[in-house]
């Protein structure tokens, strides 16, 4: 018979391990901004080790000097990325500022009329679709000099930890060998073959998914300027960027770059007539913009998703589908990376499996 002694203790080990989890996670909760530039850190210490391997085998560069080349390149990209959007930032300026919030909901207003007009001229009931006094109050220009204002502590915060990052990055890099001696150390002796294997086999596959990724990004990015630039919408480029970062949320992600460009393509047109010319260059646009997801479908995400991972098309839609019905934009973001980090190790530890032989055959 249990005495009371026994449940007494187990109840205090019961409640001791409580408390240890309940004040992990806040701590982990706490430390959460440093564990995102570790993720971030760990990203691009995978896209950069085969670089950094080229500069070393092939060129024969010194090992601290290819780590300091990987992070200029990393350096010279980021750079870029910020001097395209300096002309939008530039030419935008006026309009974004707190002394012409007027003027934007005054052309903001002005493009809902023509949609109006042009639906009453159709005979649909335009107050159905839009209400100009809704759409004030709902819309609130005056949050605009707020949203500025969080927009500038962004990019302060974005500084810091563009900074940390790269810091991290780069000894990630430059010691990862020694890194990885570390944790053999701490790998138990009875299963350090198989998690090295594991290791060793992650850090392949995932290097060659987000070296992939950036290729589609950059098919997608030059595909859409080709778009935008066509019918002459301004800051091609900028929204082409845009647009193309968008396209890393899977299957979402495009919807939402039609439609912003389909936005900014109406704004940067305001004063043309709607029905001969805003709405047939916005619908141009659009039907540009679902061509190039349709060669992207059908050929860029499939050799990219497939190839790189070594997964079917279909099982990396399910794989997202159910990661984004769990765990929203962010969770169909992480799905792959994380579905082949599954896979890899379930390979390892029970290559016996017949469904886990099934789903992992071709790594």
């Amino acid at each position: 018979m249990i005495s009371s002694k026994i449940i007494a203790n187990g109840i205090l080990r019961a409640i001791a391990t409580l408390i240890l989890v309940v004040l992990l996670l806040y701590f982990l909760y706490q430390i959460q901004t440093i564990l995102i530039y570790l993720l971030v850190s760990l990203i691009l210490t995978l896209i950069g080790s085969p670089i950094l391997d080229f500069l070393e085998r092939r060129l024969k560069f010194k090992h601290t000097i290819a780590t300091i080349t990987v992070l200029a390149f990393y350096l010279l990209i980021i750079l870029g990325f910020i001097m395209t959007f300096i002309p939008l930032i530039i030419s935008q300026g006026e309009n974004l500022s707190l002394l012409n919030t007027v003027e934007i909901e005054k052309k903001s207003l002005a493009l809902i009329n023509q949609i109006n007009s042009f639906l009453e001229h159709h005979h649909i009931d335009s107050n159905a679709v839009f209400n100009t006094n809704n759409f004030k109050s709902i819309v609130g220009f005056n949050t605009i000099p707020n949203f500025l204002n969080s927009i500038i502590g962004t990019i302060s915060d974005f500084g810091i930890g563009l900074g940390s990052v790269l810091f991290i990055t780069f000894f990630f890099l430059k010691d990862k060998i020694l890194f990885i001696k570390g944790a053999q150390l701490l790998v138990p002796s009875a299963q350090k073959e198989r998690i090295l294997n594991s290791v060793e086999k992650i850090n392949t596959l995932l290097s060659r998914y987000f070296i992939g990724l950036l290729i589609q990004l950059l098919i997608i990015f030059i595909l859409y300027t080709i778009v935008l630039i066509i019918f002459g919408i301004p800051n091609a480029l900028v929204i082409a960027l845009l647009c193309a970062v968008l396209n890393i949320i899977p299957y979402l992600g495009p919807l939402i770059a039609s439609v912003f460009a389909a936005i900014l393509t109406m704004l940067s047109n305001l004063g043309s007539d709607f029905q001969s010319e805003i709405l047939p260059k916005t619908i141009y646009i659009l039907i540009g913009f679902w061509i190039v997801q349709l060669i992207d479908n059908n050929f860029s995400q499939p050799i990219i998703f497939s190839k790189s991972v070594s997964s079917h098309p279909l099982e990396i839609f399910l794989i997202i589908l159910i990661a984004g019905f769990s765990f929203g934009i962010l969770g169909m973001i992480i799905a792959v990376p994380l579905y082949t980090i599954l896979k890899v190790i379930l390979k390892e530890f029970l290559p016996d499996n017949a469904f886990i032989q099934l789903i992992t055959k071709k790594i």
